[in-house]
């Protein structure tokens, strides 16, 4: 039986097969171009490593690992990974993203490689480049990307070699941000007022998710904001995207809070504040996530990290902090 190559042998594969991979994507991207795309070089002296800052400043904030079809052991080791560097445990989250990297996950090894990126010594930055180039090698995407900005290394991290933890120089944790002051949310009565001045037909269905906002634990201002964004209490409004009624649900949000009839404006309403409901869950309260989310889907704020880069969500998260006026959900509302 044919014994598999040295991993020091299969990660020089992996180079060879991301430049293979990077002057595809060139030449794709170069068509009809007056100029060629650049040539990536491999570096592999610690003199030519950009500083972490440098090495990772292009590369999107890491959310939330995605989910994927790998062996449900790797994908808790991944989950792991993120949560111990979520709370500053980065030894740990090496550890998790390294048992899982050796069972070839390139998922752990793009996020390892990302994480040894931000080291304070040179070797543990090399190593981060060579992780990430077997990554791209394995085909995740996000990797590839990284490689252009960052380059390649020669250099196995020990832990993909025999199993043993990562050890390294943490940098110092900086200090604790200060507790945020919760801001004023728009007064009830400025809210009154507003919903005195809309016209008859729509005031209704102001009242309606006054009412039963407070049934969902969710504060009717913010609800209220949510609604004058997506159809201006109009409970006919189709969006070209097929979003139906006052909260503007398309038909999978739909079924997946137990809408049937869209245009019925109770069960619209209700159907809206169950996922805004779920929406503060998910993002800790944070109105500016929350709306972000309602506006472009949860998954597109966790692959970007915050709020996505797209115009209409980020002037539709203007108009709901505009009127909602605080960065934090506030339950139960005080008066």
């Amino acid at each position: 039986m044919t014994q598999p190559p040295p991993l020091a042998a299969r990660a020089l594969r992996a180079w060879a097969g991301v430049w293979l991979l990077l002057g595809l994507l060139g030449a794709a991207a170069g068509a009809g171009a007056a100029t060629p795309a650049p040539v990536l070089q491999p570096s592999l002296s610690a003199a030519a490593l950009p500083t972490p800052a440098a090495g990772a400043a292009h590369l999107p904030p890491l959310g939330p690992p995605p989910w994927t079809d790998e062996a449900p052991q790797l994908s808790r080791w991944i989950e792991q990974g993120f949560a111990a560097q979520q709370r500053g445990e980065l030894l740990l989250a090496a550890e998790r993203y390294c048992a899982a990297a050796r069972f070839g996950s390139t998922e752990a090894q793009y996020r390892l490689g990302r994480l040894f990126l931000e080291r304070i010594d040179d070797q543990g930055r090399l190593e981060g480049r060579a992780l990430l180039a077997m990554a791209a090698q394995g085909g995740h995407e996000q990797a590839v990307l990284a490689v252009m900005h960052t380059g390649f290394a020669e250099a196995v991290p020990d832990c993909l070699l025999t199993g043993a933890a990562p050890q390294f120089a943490v940098p110092a944790a900086p200090a604790a941000p200060a507790s945020p002051v919760a801001e004023a949310v728009v007064p009830f009565e400025v809210v009154h007022r507003f919903i005195d001045a809309l016209p008859p037909e729509r005031q209704r269905y102001a009242e309606l998710i006054q009412r039963l906002a407070p049934r969902f634990q969710v504060d009717y201002r913010f609800a209220l904001a949510v609604a004058r964004a997506e159809s201006n209490f109009n409970p006919s409004a189709v969006s070209p995207k097929n979003a139906m009624g006052l909260m503007q649900l398309i038909p999978e949000t739909a079924a997946r809070f137990g809408v049937r009839y869209p245009f019925n404006p109770e069960q619209n309403v209700r159907g809206g504040l169950s996922y805004l409901r779920w929406l503060l869950e998910r993002f800790n309260g944070d109105v500016a996530l929350a709306a972000a989310a309602y506006n472009a889907g949860e998954g597109a704020v966790d692959r970007f990290g915050g709020i996505p880069p797209f115009r209409e969500t980020q002037d539709y998260v203007r108009r709901i902090l505009n009127f909602y006026r605080a960065p934090l959900h506030v339950w139960p509302p005080q008066r």
